[in-house]
């Protein structure tokens, strides 16, 4: 395997007394400026990944909240040939009104390229019927589908609302049925986040169990309002050389969370501006560059599928 990294290690303070080794809110090159070298793969296809999206319609804006429209011109520029939207994508409850009142307003110009996955906020709303409805989806809200020569696992993981271990066993027969070379894993839900709101999911670990066995290669996630990235993990939190590269996305506009406890295997992570990941999925490999509303791109690298 092999990773590229353009980062720049700064030290952050952690609980008040011990300090660690980290990488987090690194600056990099303002738009304009030459962007960190990065190897795009051959025939790769552009995507973006972000979720926890849109405020109710009529909040007010803030530096801090509510983003949703510089977010989506954001992904505009970037031009994307998929939107991948990683859940909470209409704040509070997900109803259709809501949706079409305000998530439209600002990403609605990305629904056609969009493949969206329900976040917990979404079924706030009985059902989540505004965001299948809003989306054109049907319950119970997962499928795969292939970008470019990757195969792209799209899962529901509110698992109090679905039966998750029938997902499981859909997703164990997909990928032992359709075999590819690169693949990932999206969901609503991270199996790993330093985020102080929510943090590590453990009821995701069957789910990072299966893709891991199976080899896939990278899996995207929001829930915390931060952007994170994590080194090649099995599902019991260890490093490993054919583990899953894991990104947390979750600021799309609504709010920021803070840092929370550290976890193991954390590469990088920020929570002070909002921004989109672009990835490029392409053959044999993938790229990734995070990039702010502010024009900067705060992490960036590529590695090769396990």
């Amino acid at each position: 395997m092999r990773t590229r990294l353009a980062l720049v290690p700064v030290l952050l303070l952690l609980g008040g007394c011990a300090s660690a080794s980290v990488t987090v809110d690194t600056a990099m090159p303002a738009s304009g400026s030459i962007a960190p070298r990065v190897t795009i793969p051959p025939g790769s296809v552009k995507v973006v990944a972000v979720g926890d999206i849109a405020c109710p319609p009529g909040s007010r804006v803030t530096p801090t909240t509510c983003k949703q429209a510089a977010t989506a011109r954001l992904a505009q520029q970037v031009d994307p040939r998929w939107v991948i939207a990683l859940g909470d994508l209409q704040y509070p409850t997900g109803r259709l009104a809501d949706f079409q009142a305000s998530y439209d307003v600002s990403w609605g110009a990305l629904k056609a390229r969009t493949k969206p996955v329900p976040g917990n906020h979404e079924y706030y709303t009985a059902g989540a019927k505004g965001y299948y409805s809003y989306f054109g989806r049907r319950p119970p809200g997962y499928s795969a589908t292939d970008i470019g020569s990757w195969r792209v696992y799209l899962l529901n993981s509110n698992c109090d609302r679905i039966d998750c271990a029938r997902e499981r066993a859909w997703l164990r027969a997909d990928l032992e049925t359709h075999p590819h070379a690169c693949s990932a894993i999206v969901m609503h839900h991270p199996r790993y986040s330093s985020g102080a709101e929510h943090g590590s999911n453990p009821a995701m670990a069957g789910f990072w169990r299966i893709a891991d066995d199976h080899g896939v290669d990278l899996a995207l996630a929001g829930h915390d309002h931060d952007y994170e990235r994590f080194h090649r993990m099995d599902a019991y939190g260890h490093r490993t050389s054919t583990g899953i590269v894991g990104f947390v996305s979750g600021t799309g506009g609504k709010s920021l969370y803070g840092l929370g406890t550290r976890v193991p295997g954390s590469a990088y992570f920020q929570s002070s501006r909002f921004g989109v990941l672009v990835l490029w999925l392409g053959d044999g490999g993938f790229a990734w560059r995070y990039r702010t509303v502010d024009g900067v791109v705060r992490d960036a690298g590529d590695a090769s599928c396990s």
